[in-house]
Order: structure tokens, then sequence, then C-alpha cells
């Protein structure tokens, strides 16, 4: 087993029917972008009734069809939010949580110690999250995940881990093994995948792995390392 392998993303989810939410944080091949990208999927015409939204640079997630909305609490959310030299990736709410430990002079780990898995049982769907800190030319990441202790829901494991960034090399977070009931959580370390210098290769081959009934949403984001610009691409099942 090569512990130090760097696996194409399209190869680790092709054929996985079922991934749920999933971060991806890391530096392009050429060591000139940081990237981060952040998708969705869902089972239920609840969670697939959403779409992606870009404001200020934040990014949010919303119905597609209010109308249709069961239960916004688990899905309607700011998946992405600027802090500062931060840049912070999550799943669920407790974006703004990180947000608030921010301007309180927390850490992200000290942040989400308020928070734990999603309420959703017997599921309880981890809550993964993931910050870019900037700092002259240059960028460090971390990713958490909370997750359920057991089967019961009765207590909540806390995982963080934290990476310099190395060119071509990302790490891959998610929510989820496969599909399954209840939906086996994910285990382990977040897997090792390859960084593109190309965002619109990047953003098509990550799309085009997610399985194409539970897929719901893209987003990806290339920041210059020189200049602080960013480039963005989102794609909606739902347009």
């Amino acid at each position: 087993m090569d512990i130090y392998k760097i696996n194409d993303i399209a190869e680790l989810i092709t054929g996985n029917p079922y991934v749920g939410r999933g971060i991806i944080i890391g530096k392009s091949a050429d060591a000139k972008k940081a990237v981060a990208a952040y998708f969705i999927m869902g089972r239920s015409a609840n969670s697939r009734n959403r779409i992606f939204t870009e404001k200020d640079g934040a990014v949010f997630t919303e119905p597609f069809d209010a109308s249709k909305v069961e239960d916004p609490s688990l899905i309607i959310y700011a998946a992405i939010r600027q802090f500062e030299n931060k840049l912070i990736v999550t799943n669920g709410d407790q974006t703004d949580t990180i947000y608030d430990g921010f301007t309180t002079g927390k850490c992200m780990k000290s942040s989400l110690e308020s928070r734990c898995f999603e309420p959703d049982a017997p599921n309880y769907t981890p809550r993964i999250s993931g910050v870019l800190n900037f700092t002259n030319g240059d960028f460090s990441y971390e990713m958490s995940i909370l997750k359920s202790a057991d089967a019961d829901g009765s207590a909540c494991n806390r995982y963080t881990f934290t990476y310099t960034a190395l060119p071509g090399l990302g790490h891959f977070l998610h929510t989820y093994v496969t599909d399954g009931n209840p939906i086996p959580t994910f285990q382990g370390e977040p897997e090792r995948v390859a960084i593109e210098n190309d965002i619109d290769a990047f953003t098509e081959k990550l799309w085009n792995a997610l399985d194409e009934n539970n897929k719901i949403s893209l987003y990806v984001r290339y920041t210059d390392l020189e200049t602080g610009a960013c480039d963005n691409r989102l794609i909606n099942k739902n347009n």
C-alpha cells in the first residue's frame, strides 16, 4: 500500500452512488493557485430542491423551488465565507460558527467545540469543514470532521487535520462512504487527490464523476497566490 499515493478524483468517486457532501482543498500543480471545491448530493426531494448562489464572494445553498421546501434547517446555509485572510468551507451552518469564532480570536477547532454531527438520525450526518489560511503569498489549510461515536448518536468524535499546501496535492473529505440505510459515515483521514492547473478541467472532471441521479451542485474556486484574484466555477443541476 502506497500511503503517499495521489489519487485521481474521478477514479475515487466514479460509480459511487452517494458520497454525500464533499470538500476538496489543495494547491495547483504549478504552485500558483489555492484551490477549494465544495459539492452537494441528495437522495430526497427536499435535498435535491437546491441550488448554489454566490453573493459578494460568499456561496449559499438556496431552494430551487421555495414552494417545495419541507425542512430548511439542514439544507439551507452559507457554505463558503471569507474572514480576513481565511476562507471557510463547510457543509452546514457551522460556517457561521467558525466565522463568529474568528471574530473573537478562536481557531477553527475551538470554534467547533460547540457543535456536533447533524441531528438526522439514524444517519447522523458528519459536519465537515475546511479553512484556508493565506499568508505571505502562500497558504496552509485545516480540515475537520465531527461525527457520531456510535449508532445511537450518544457522543461526538472530533477530528482535525492540518496541512502544508504542496504543489499538485489536495485532500478530499466527504460525509459518506457510499449509499446505505443508514448511510455509512466517512472513515479515516481525508483522501489525497491530484489538483490540476486548469480550473475548467478540474471542475468538469469532478462534476462528471459525481453520480448523475444524486448530484446537485458544485462550486470551485482557484485563488491566485500572487495577486489574490479569484476564478470561480458554479454548476447547478437545477438551472
